[in-house]
């Protein structure tokens, strides 16, 4: 007798709170509103449905998640990601996968990016050279060891060089004196540990359209300092710093004075020899000799060490440049590839570089140089644009993942890599996922299995770094519909009351 009236209380009550859950996770990020469907409910007929039957009551049919797209929001912390568009995060923890739209991340004390539960997001982990290892989605952990420098091996110098410009007054071409030729320009390029060497490029007009080029490192024209680098690995130097870093070692003030002596007529010798062979001048050869004469010896000064009597002879070496190549134009300015290889010069340029002093790094930078885009028109010579392919080591600074998903790490030496990429899943029927709270689901058997892509692919959405998709409950909707809820229960109650008052009329009957 009552059975209408209490269905509809229990319905209405079931509907009042799933309208106080939408309400109280209106601040959730990610949460996804939940809608209390009904049914009625028919008893069967023996005879078969009677077509006066009043029914008796309702059932609540289904509590039916709305997954529609939440307002997206910005913050300020680069791990939290938002997903525009379909797709769940793929998380996981102590081996049990599930998904959520919750996209505010964090990172635990291994790197790992993991959510305010400790489930860790999945992906795609990437190399070294930042290619993106595809297949299996792993937690994404970020690595924050240094990224390795390159050692430059191209350059490309490109310059206009006037056609108005005349030839120097003072021959032969010196670094160190600008009236031995018309233009110099810089770049910086890496040896193998990544440490930084100044790469000059002299321009000397030769005359018409023909260009002299030489080549410097660290400010020393190449020939000086392939003197000098060639001194480093010279036997009789590296026994004679050994010696003194023993004597260093024994404390002993005459073998300290004995072996700075015997180091610096090593080197002297060494780096005479080398002169001499390179096509140093009298002039030349008679100022490195002075450095390691008895009586002006640098060995002779308390204060040098081997670091600076190696200083003192690099400072006195000067022997004669041989140019890189040379360039030739044709009359509209162009670079005349025909005319250089008649002449027996062709691009590029293979230079190398010596390094000195030794820092640990390959002795030797080989270095393939190019001008593409360089003229020789009216206007004055100037510089236009340089890059080489080298970098120096660098650490992790910050990263923040793209639309793709990608994780792009930028480090302190200006480059970036990638360092994974998220991926995301989907079903077949969302609606039939399984809430698992903590703003997560799981699949079940009517969702189907899940389709894990990369964002922004194949009907997945796109992400959005720095920001997180706000709950998609309308308060006022909710609001509205508590009315109605209530007024519902109340017309229940209201129903039961006059059954009631039906039931005892006729109990007191007579």
């Amino acid at each position: 007798m009552f059975q209408q009236g209490l269905s509809g209380l229990n319905a209405a009550s079931t509907q009042l709170d799933v309208i106080g859950n939408n309400v109280a996770n209106a601040s959730t990020v990610g949460f996804k509103s939940t809608e209390a469907q009904f049914a009625d409910l028919y008893a069967n007929s023996l005879n078969g449905i009677s077509g006066r039957n009043p029914g008796i009551g309702v059932t609540v049919a289904r509590l039916a998640q709305q997954f529609s797209q939440g307002n997206i929001e910005t913050t300020n912390n680069p791990l939290d990601i938002s997903i525009n568009g379909g797709g769940f995060f793929r998380i996981v923890q102590d081996g049990a996968v599930a998904y959520s739209r919750n996209g505010q991340f964090l990172l635990d004390n291994t790197g790992t990016i993991v959510n305010a539960q400790g489930a860790a997001l999945t992906g795609y982990l990437a190399n070294q050279d930042g290619l993106i290892l595809q297949g299996a989605p792993v937690p994404l952990q970020i690595d924050s060891a240094d990224l390795a420098p390159v050692q430059t091996t191209q350059a490309n110098f490109q310059i206009n060089l006037s056609s108005n410009s005349a030839t120097p007054t003072v021959q032969p071409f010196d670094a160190g004196d600008p009236r031995t030729y018309n233009k110099q320009t810089v770049i910086p390029v890496y040896d193998s540990l990544g440490n930084e060497h100044t790469m000059g490029m002299y321009y000397v007009r030769t005359g018409g359209s023909t260009w002299d080029v030489y080549v410097a490192n660290d400010g020393v024209q190449i020939n000086s300092q392939e003197v000098m680098r060639s001194v480093v690995t010279n036997q009789s130097v590296i026994n004679a710093r050994s010696a003194y870093n023993t004597a260093v070692a024994s404390n002993d003030a005459n073998a300290i004075v004995a072996a700075r002596q015997a180091y610096a007529t090593a080197v002297g010798t060494a780096v005479t020899a080398a002169a001499t062979a390179a096509g140093a001048s009298p002039a030349a050869l008679a100022q490195i000799a002075a450095l390691y004469a008895p009586a002006t010896s640098v060995g002779n000064v308390a204060s040098n060490t081997p670091d600076t009597i190696d200083a003192a002879f690099a400072g006195a070496v000067n022997v004669p440049a041989t140019r890189a190549g040379t360039l030739i134009f044709t009359k509209n300015g162009l670079i005349d590839a025909a005319a250089m290889q008649a002449a027996g010069t062709t691009l590029p340029f293979n230079v190398t570089l010596p390094v000195f002093p030794d820092n640990g790094a390959i002795l030797e930078i080989p270095i393939a140089v190019t001008f593409d885009g360089s003229t020789q028109y009216g206007t004055a010579t100037s510089e236009k644009n340089s890059t080489q392919d080298g970098y120096s080591s660098g650490s992790l600074q910050r990263f923040a993942a793209d639309e793709n998903g990608v994780i792009m790490g930028q480090y302190s030496n200006g480059k970036s890599r990638a360092l994974g990429q998220i991926v995301l899943a989907d079903f077949a029927s969302v609606d039939n996922l399984t809430p698992l709270g903590n703003n997560a689901w799981a699949e079940s058997a009517a969702s189907g299995v899940p389709q894990v892509g990369v964002p922004n692919a194949g009907g997945m959405g796109q992400l959005r770094a720095s920001s997180v998709e706000a709950s998609n409950v309308d308060l006022t909707e909710q609001l509205v519909d508590m009315i109605t809820a209530q007024r519902v229960y109340q017309a229940n109650a209201q129903t039961i009351k006059t059954e009631d008052s039906i039931l005892q009329t006729l109990i007191n009957l007579r």
